[in-house]
């Protein structure tokens, strides 16, 4: 049998079959324009319900590895050599949002929270925060990105900051300003603003319908690349698995790094969230940046930048000696709503109010 579900794994089987699917796909199992199992013989062969393989097979969809074709099944869309796109991929394509927009996220829940926070931690929110955040919103995050994103990272990669602006200009700084930046074009205004206001040198590189163009990636002279890889504001263009595979090795050959900002990528149609470059990642060339803002309200003004293991460190020389930005009440707030699964519940909400609405239209 090629496809089996742990029944005692934690992760759904849905989630297994997708993994196996997708990992013969990029292995070449199934090469493009092939056609996939379909749904009952994935069902004899892993023991699963039809829903179970038609939610894994939907997911594939998702993040551009197959598309459905009416009455005929699903066909591999992805191409692993020349990383050239081959369409959207069956995504549900969503107008792009405003980047300061809201989560929608219940007042009535964050103001029993922050109660909740000051009754339980007292004076403890009047003492300064460790240099990356308090060690406890570091793991709730830590513990939430392996849920959603499949990122296995632990608190100690994690950086809090006030914001992603707050996040870039550190992460400029453990780089270095010597290096040459590039963004995508166009891409959301104050990312330029902040390696402007550094003085680097920073490349705009032309999107296509699935992210940066190839001619553009290789004819630039960067070796950090700036992406939003889900949703890029404002064209809302979202790179294609094939795409996401090209940026790294475009960070591989230049010796550099990626900068994944993935401000708006909880709020997706699917029911999970889309793809991270960081978790595509095997050799530690990508910086994970997402923020609150979205997820809770704008006047959350809490980031937070996931560094790979090398850097983890160069952080702690360069720039250990950075307060944080945040106040501590503030994240033990943040804290309690993902860790008691308020903040997971507001997704899955809004989520499923999307998928109603991009029913209707």
């Amino acid at each position: 049998m090629r496809y089996r579900v742990d029944v005692d794994s934690k992760t759904p089987a849905y989630m297994q079959l997708y993994t196996e699917l997708r990992d013969d796909i990029t292995d070449g199992v199934y090469s493009h324009g092939e056609k996939l199992p379909s749904k009952r013989t994935l069902c004899a062969e892993a023991g699963v319900s039809v829903i179970t393989a038609e939610h894994a097979l939907a997911i594939l969809c998702d993040e551009g590895y197959a598309e459905a074709r009416l009455r005929s099944g699903y066909y591999v869309i992805y191409k692993k050599d020349d990383f050239i796109s081959s369409g959207s991929g069956g995504r549900v394509r969503e107008a792009a949002p405003s980047h300061g927009g809201t989560g929608d996220f219940p007042f009535s829940v964050i103001a029993k929270t922050m109660r909740r926070v000051l009754s339980d931690r007292g004076e403890d929110i009047m003492t300064k925060s460790p240099n990356r955040g308090v060690p406890e919103l570091r793991e709730a995050v830590a513990s939430y990105l392996q849920r959603s994103n499949g990122m296995r990272v632990n608190a100690g990669q994690i950086v809090i900051g006030a914001g992603a602006e707050y996040l870039y200009g550190l992460l400029l700084q453990l780089l270095g300003a010597d290096r040459i930046y590039a963004t995508e074009d166009p891409c959301y205004g104050r990312i330029r603003s902040v390696y402007g206001a550094h003085g680097v040198t920073c490349e705009a590189l032309s999107l296509g319908d699935d992210g940066i163009t190839s001619e553009a990636l290789s004819s630039s002279r960067a070796s950090v690349l700036h992406i939003t890889p889900f949703h890029s504001y404002p064209s809302g263009v979202t790179a294609s698995a094939s795409k996401r595979r090209e940026y790294l090795a475009f960070a591989r050959r230049r010796g550099g790094y990626i900068i994944e900002d993935n401000y708006d990528s909880e709020l997706t149609v699917s029911r999970k969230n889309e793809e991270t470059v960081f978790s595509l990642s095997d050799d530690g060339r990508v910086i994970y940046v997402n923020t609150f803002s979205m997820t809770v309200a704008p006047s959350i003004r809490v980031g937070y930048a996931v560094l790979p293991p090398e850097l983890s460190l160069l952080f702690d020389e360069k720039l250990g000696f950075y307060s944080c930005t945040v106040p501590v009440f503030e994240q033990y707030v943040l804290c309690r709503l993902i860790e008691n699964g308020d903040f997971e519940r507001n997704i899955n909400r809004i989520r499923r109010k999307k998928r109603k609405a991009a029913a209707v239209n």
